[in-house]
């Protein structure tokens, strides 16, 4: 019997660049074949290998079976679709994931946000553009993950401790009152930067810098999808979490307690 798109698929949690060649695999999942020929032969040019399917569930096997450091996906394919994709990847893994998405449809974007991915794209996109996400979201990752490493003789950085909250940026870890916590890389940086300064405000354009980077743009309600499945999370381990405030008009910040 063939493989069914409802059997669990185990993903690392861990997906690390080529080790021997330090060249980054990038998975694109889209059912349209000219955006599969043409992306893939950008990021080739670009340095970055290349896993390219038309569907979800040829993606999501390569995935088990392979590891990868992002994956760019279309919301709207057949036999599996994005969203559904993006679910099976976040019960194993926060490997950055941006989505493609139609240009009117904003139950889309919002919906993937709220389910995990990273960022979105809308079509028609801007190729470089598209490049400029994804090394914004590897160069992230690699400051979470500590890929790059402290300077020689530089301390690794302490795990930071905010009451009930431990983050620990070397390893990538997030604990409420002792539970794990799973976040996307865009959620982790997010709080990290919330928690840093408990009870100052940070606005959305700050949030967005910190995130994102000065360069790219994204609208309000990206970062605030991402504050609402960090909430989300949390909840799911304490009913009671409230430490992450919102100030309609200014923006979030870190409760104190």
């Amino acid at each position: 019997m063939s493989l069914s798109i409802f059997e669990p698929a185990t993903l690392p949690t861990e997906l690390p660049m080529n080790a021997a060649t330090g060249q980054r695999t990038i998975v694109l999942v889209d059912d349209d074949r000219n955006i599969l020929t043409s992306v893939t032969v950008l990021l080739e040019a670009e340095g970055f290998k290349v896993r390219a399917f038309s569907d979800g569930v040829e993606a999501l096997k390569s995935l088990s079976a392979d590891p990868a450091d992002l994956a760019v996906l279309d919301i709207k394919m057949p036999r599996m679709d994005g969203m559904t994709l993006l679910e099976r990847i976040r019960e194993k893994s926060a490997m950055p994931v941006i989505f493609l998405t139609s240009k009117d449809d904003e139950v889309d974007q919002v919906m993937g946000l709220r389910m995990g991915a990273d960022d979105y794209i809308t079509k028609p996109f801007s190729q470089r553009l598209l490049v400029e996400r994804i090394r914004a979201l590897l160069r992230r990752r690699d400051l979470i993950q500590g890929v790059t490493g402290p300077a020689s003789g530089a301390a690794a950085e302490p795990p930071m401790l905010r009451g009930d909250l431990t983050l620990d940026v070397e390893r990538h870890a997030c604990e409420w009152k002792g539970t794990p916590v799973t976040l996307t890389v865009t959620e982790f940086m997010l709080l990290k930067a919330l928690a840093q300064r408990p009870g100052m405000v940070k606005s959305r354009d700050q949030l967005m810098d910190l995130a994102y980077g000065e360069s790219i743009y994204v609208d309000d309600r990206t970062i605030d999808s991402h504050v609402k499945r960090l909430r989300k999370k949390f909840k799911s381990v304490d009913p009671e979490f409230s430490q992450i405030e919102t100030l309609y008009g200014l923006g979030y910040r870190y409760k104190e307690k």
